[in-house]
């Protein structure tokens, strides 16, 4: 399945915490923050995330519990600039005015820095010559 159809797929079948986090992220009733939900990025498909902010909020389940996948695409997406908040569902369900304070005062710090180019890191660009 291509990654669009996924994450589309995914909005569709969103798990009970899931949604009902995205009740209160949706429609900038986070203090007017907005958030886009199943988002893809590189290889992935983010639960939440914020552009803006560069943040990143996942909802995770059982399946998450400290998985290697997780660590690697967590490392990737902050080296793409974006801040990783997890969440599990329980927490979502039992804790919510929680787990929204720790999500605002993630979107209100200063975003991280953009990574550098090729460019900006020094690296020489090789061109291919025929």
């Amino acid at each position: 399945m291509e990654q669009r159809e996924f994450a589309k797929h995914l909005r569709h079948h969103m798990t009970e915490s899931e949604t009902r986090l995205w009740q209160h992220l949706r429609a900038h009733r986070l203090n007017g923050e907005k958030f886009r939900r199943q988002q893809p990025m590189g290889f992935y498909v983010v639960d939440f995330v914020h552009f803006g902010a560069r943040l990143i909020v996942e909802a995770d389940g059982g399946q998450h519990n400290d998985a290697p996948r997780d660590e690697s695409r967590d490392a990737w997406l902050r080296a793409q600039g974006f801040k990783v908040l997890r969440f599990w569902n329980n927490e979502i369900m039992n804790n919510l005015e929680g787990v929204l304070e720790t999500i605002m005062t993630a979107v209100t710090l200063p975003p991280l820095p953009q990574p550098l180019s090729r460019k900006g890191r020094g690296e020489k660009l090789i061109s291919r010559q025929p």
